[in-house]
């Protein structure tokens, strides 16, 4: 790299003109909804022959890759292990009865049958990999944030896609405290979308696009890429499901 600075040169300058510019408050919690999306799915008992699967629960594939699935909310939310990203899934009718769970793409991530079987769906394994349960898993949800938390996770957001990026990409957000929450997971979601563009054959031609980051508020999540400027549009009221994935996230900079 020569003289180029390393990103984590950039953190202290950053967090200080952030923090100037940032005015965030508190988030709330978005209430759980009364009606678990299988009760919605399925009626409220499984019908004969059918295991009524844990609502919050903790999976593992042939290939040892583990996850947990939520499914105790009106949407699904799955998060895969080792990862920070939480996916907001949503359901489709199949044949036999069964149901397939789409990301914000429409692409497969899970096949339930009636019978509570489970099949993964993977870029590795696009075909399918069956799964089962390996005990119980803890609710995926927002936390509220302090001010200071949130600027925290901007800051280390905007590291972790400047060491991907090999230069420096500012995050910057429009906040309030009903936003705090899910704009600070949007942000690492936004991180770990740069992180995975970065190991691509073309990563690096991909993130030249890229300048920086900004999140603003909206009535539904979006990415776009103009000007070298990733703008993400979060859903305050959408909780988890109110921001895009990294995959969306990922196609509005390869699009480009």
């Amino acid at each position: 790299m020569g003289s180029e600075r390393p990103a984590s040169a950039y953190l202290p300058l950053f967090a200080a003109a952030f923090a100037a510019a940032l005015s965030v408050g508190y988030a709330q919690p978005a209430d759980a909804a009364p009606q678990t999306l299988r009760e919605g799915l399925f009626g409220d008992r499984p019908a004969p022959g059918r295991r009524a699967s844990p609502p919050v629960a903790r999976y593992v594939s042939q290939e040892g890759e583990g996850f947990v699935l939520d499914r105790s909310q009106t949407r699904a939310f799955m998060k895969f292990d080792g990862s920070p990203e939480v996916w907001a899934l949503r359901p489709h009718p199949a044949p036999r009865g069964d149901v397939i769970y789409k990301n914000d793409l429409g692409e497969p991530m899970l096949r339930a049958t009636r019978l509570g079987g489970l099949t993964l769906f993977t870029s590795e394994r696009p075909g399918g990999s069956p799964v089962a349960l390996a005990g119980g898993g803890t609710a995926l949800r927002l936390a509220p944030l302090s001010p200071q938390v949130l600027l925290e996770r901007m800051a280390q957001a905007s590291a972790k896609a400047s060491r991907a990026a090999r230069r420096l990409i500012p995050f910057e957000a429009d906040a309030s405290p009903d936003s705090s929450a899910v704009v600070a997971d949007a942000a690492t979601v936004a991180a770990e979308a740069v992180a995975r563009l970065s190991r691509l054959p073309d990563g690096r031609s991909l993130l030249g696009r890229l300048k920086k980051v900004k999140l603003i508020e909206g009535k539904k999540p979006a990415a776009t890429l103009s000007g070298g400027e990733m703008r993400i549009t979060v859903a305050p009221d959408d909780g988890l499901a109110g921001r895009p994935s990294s995959d969306r996230i990922m196609q509005a900079v390869a699009s480009r």
